[in-house]
């Protein structure tokens, strides 16, 4: 099925490319998540005439996300949890706990799919660098420091 992206898409494409998806995705994914429309030939003029506003609002989105990873450059946040006497945590920090300890400290509001965490929750106490997906095009590192309490 051919789709005219709306939005940029990872490993798909940018604003505006006509992209061969399989239909299921283009169905269940970029329709309904106003990412791209199926290419057809009212679509495709539709499209050409909003082109310009479609670029400015990209443009006013990838400067908020770089606007966030600058106030979230060199961050680092201090989560307490339970721990045992070797320094493994009862229970495990994931994505939603690291995400409500940025938005509490730095005030950017993050949902928990903005975290990246490609080795799974954390489950002792240490210091950790955890991604943060803000964009397609931006990303943050920030320091999770996971400390114990008895």
């Amino acid at each position: 099925m051919q789709v005219i992206l709306l939005n940029k898409v990872e490993n798909l494409g940018t604003l505006g490319d006509i992209v061969n998806v399989r239909a299921g995705y283009a169905r269940n994914f970029l329709i309904p998540y106003g990412k791209a429309r199926a290419a057809t030939k009212a679509n495709l003029a539709e499209f050409e005439a909003r082109r310009v506003e479609l670029e400015r609002l990209a443009a006013e989105e990838l400067a908020a996300a770089q606007g966030q990873a600058v106030k979230l450059a060199d961050a680092s946040v201090t989560i307490a949890v339970k721990a045992g006497s070797e320094g493994k945590l009862f229970g495990s920090v994931g994505t939603a706990e690291i995400a409500e300890a940025i938005g509490s400290v730095y005030g950017v509001a993050l949902e928990k799919r903005n975290v990246r965490m490609p080795e799974g929750p954390l489950r002792a106490v240490g210091e950790f660098e955890i991604s943060i997906h803000l964009h397609t095009d931006v990303d943050a590192l920030i320091k999770v420091i996971v400390v114990g309490e008895e």
